[in-house]
């Protein structure tokens, strides 16, 4: 099968737009058929399973299927000058993927993949049958997911590390501009699981294979992640990876909606936290409240930087 077919009439995220990318025509992500990146980079600032201690293998894809007013990425997901990404062919990504792996890089993590998910079936199919690459790869996206797409990648992703941004879908829309997110979000979650089950590591700690769930925090409890961890007990499992982020700024447009306009204070942190343990989650993560504070920006990337984070590899 080609994939790439699947752009002539585009329905990779739950938009549905069905325009023809291949002849030119932009739907709400306004992306075309080439791919389009803005860095490519091993990353040290990920979940320490991706991580490692050798960084992951991050692409960093321009355009997004999310518009979400408080962005840290959205100097490539939603403004941007052409001068500032490249364009790939298929061939490319792929020489990238294994470039990483020559690196040592535990894995090779693709940043808001959705609506690139044929190019990178297709990328993955020449790197991994041409080119020898072995490590697994990372589905890193916002989790507004086509299910039956989802599905499609069941053999090529060997981890998937969606959101759950958040569980009610007028949040969704005023705050992301997407529609019925709620439902799918879960059903792709449901089918990810069912493909790759929970996390599983080598014996360094390193992720080979599984299901990491991201959980921002946002200020006044707008994500609803008391009943984002519900669903993935009750319905996925506990030996799901989940990590917790804290990490929330009010960059981008966040400043126009006041609710939105501040950190997360130690009352809505340590909430989730107790929550977290009282149902019985002890695999994952949870950024420490008092780093993150004190760190301030240290993990807001800057792509108009060709390093892109400040971190430096000793710090991890």
């Amino acid at each position: 099968m080609n994939y790439l077919n699947l752009l002539k009439s585009c329905v990779l995220c739950p938009h549905k737009c069905k325009i023809n990318r291949v002849a030119g025509e932009r739907g709400f992500c306004e992306a075309s058929a080439d791919i389009e990146i803005s860095s490519a980079l091993p990353h040290y600032g990920e979940e320490p399973p991706i991580s490692g201690s050798k960084g992951s293998g991050t692409i960093f894809f321009r355009h997004c299927n999310m518009k979400c007013i408080y962005c840290q990425n959205f100097q490539i997901s939603q403004e941007f000058n052409q001068s500032d990404f490249r364009i790939l062919s298929i061939s490319e990504l792929a020489g990238i993927m294994v470039d990483f792996q020559k690196l040592g890089c535990h894995n090779v993590n693709f940043v808001s993949p959705t609506i690139w998910i044929p190019q990178i079936i297709e990328a993955l199919k020449a790197a991994r049958n041409e080119k020898n690459l072995t490590i697994p790869a990372v589905f890193n996206s916002g989790g507004y997911e086509n299910p039956k797409i989802i599905k499609m990648l069941s053999g090529f992703i060997e981890i998937y590390m969606p959101d759950i941004r958040y569980n009610n879908d007028d949040s969704a829309y005023k705050y992301s501009g997407i529609k019925n997110y709620v439902e799918n979000n879960k059903k792709s979650l449901i089918e990810m699981y069912s493909q790759v089950g929970g996390l599983k590591t080598n014996k360094s700690g390193i992720a080979e294979r599984g299901l990491m769930i991201r959980l921002l925090i946002l200020p006044n409890n707008i994500g609803g992640v008391r009943k984002s961890l519900e669903f993935i007990k009750y319905e996925l499992s506990t030996d799901v990876y989940i990590s917790i982020m804290a990490q929330y700024h009010p960059l981008y447009k966040a400043c126009n909606f006041p609710e939105m306009n501040r950190r997360i204070n130690y009352h809505e942190y340590i909430e989730i936290i107790n929550y977290a343990q009282k149902l019985g989650f002890c695999n994952g993560a949870s950024q420490d409240y008092e780093n993150i504070k004190s760190e301030e920006d240290l993990f807001v990337p800057d792509f108009n930087d060709e390093k892109v984070f400040r971190y430096k590899k000793t710090d991890h």
